[in-house]
């Protein structure tokens, strides 16, 4: 993608935006803490995602951090643990998982393109929920995964406790959240965690993120997300109602422009001009 291609939306401090075709780019901008989460990062993230939305042009994404990190989950700086009163309800992460954390799981598993993580550093904690949150994830031979929560008394949170099962199953992801060793980008992909790792430098990974991106975008994005509610929730389904789910969304996408189109162009012999419609 040549700079002239790229179109800056939008900046906050704490989250920067660019618009690269029918991609945007959503960088994390807290070097300095690893991007790890404030709260006002949350807010700056969400309005991000929202922007990317509301954009028609705009048909996937991309997620990377700034710096040499991808996220450092949360900003435990924000937590009150000053002596004194209420010193437990003040240092509660509970709250904060809340009216951020799950907000920003929730918006991701919600949004109506596909996104793909560009992790080009370190995923600790709730950064590497986020990571796993993304449709696809890709990484740089340098980037690790670490189940940080253990070594301050606390769960996997953000959804990991449910994606590490999902990704890598019970006994991987039991130990990995017990110990919180480190996992390399290698042996994240050997397992599952994450679609690839793309050699060179960071600025390599987010490259190929957004060439990926950029393929997906050019396609029947609705049927894309609707894959993903489907493998999200199939192993919460029996099988008839996987069957049954199947059926429903196929019927629904079956009224859309791209089913048409795709099926117009197959027959005629041409690509297809999908539109996310």
């Amino acid at each position: 993608m040549s700079p002239a291609e790229a179109t800056i939306a939008a900046a906050t401090d704490t989250v920067l935006y660019e618009e690269r075709g029918d991609v945007a780019l959503i960088t994390l901008n807290r070097p300095e803490a690893l991007n790890s989460f404030t709260r006002q990062m949350h807010a700056d993230l969400w309005a991000a995602l929202d922007k990317a939305e509301a954009n028609p042009v705009i048909r996937a994404a991309v997620i990377t951090g700034a710096g040499r990190g991808f996220c450092a989950g949360a900003d435990l700086s924000e937590f009150d643990f000053t002596p004194g009163p209420n010193q437990v309800e003040r240092a509660d992460p509970g709250p904060v998982i809340e009216q951020a954390f799950n907000p920003t799981a929730r918006k991701l598993q919600a949004l109506q393109m596909p996104v793909i993580a560009a992790v080009n550093g370190v995923a600790a904690g709730a950064g590497a929920s986020l990571a796993m949150c993304c449709d696809i994830a890709l990484a740089t031979p340098k980037a690790s995964f670490i189940q940080a929560f253990s070594k301050i008394g606390l769960i996997p949170d953000a959804g990991g406790s449910w994606l590490l099962v999902e990704r890598l199953g019970l006994a991987r992801a039991m130990a990995l959240a017990m110990t919180g060793d480190k996992l390399g980008a290698a042996q994240a992909k050997e397992w599952g965690m994450i679609w690839d790792v793309v050699e060179g430098e960071p600025s390599d990974c987010v490259e190929a993120a957004l060439a990926m991106a950029g393929k997906l975008a050019k396609m029947p994005t609705k049927a894309l997300v609707s894959t993903r509610h489907l493998l999200r929730a199939a192993g919460t389904r029996s099988f008839d109602a996987q069957l049954d789910a199947e059926r429903d969304a196929q019927s629904a996408l079956g009224k859309t422009h791209d089913y048409f189109e795709g099926v117009m162009a197959f027959l005629e012999k041409r690509p297809p001009a999908f539109k996310g419609e």
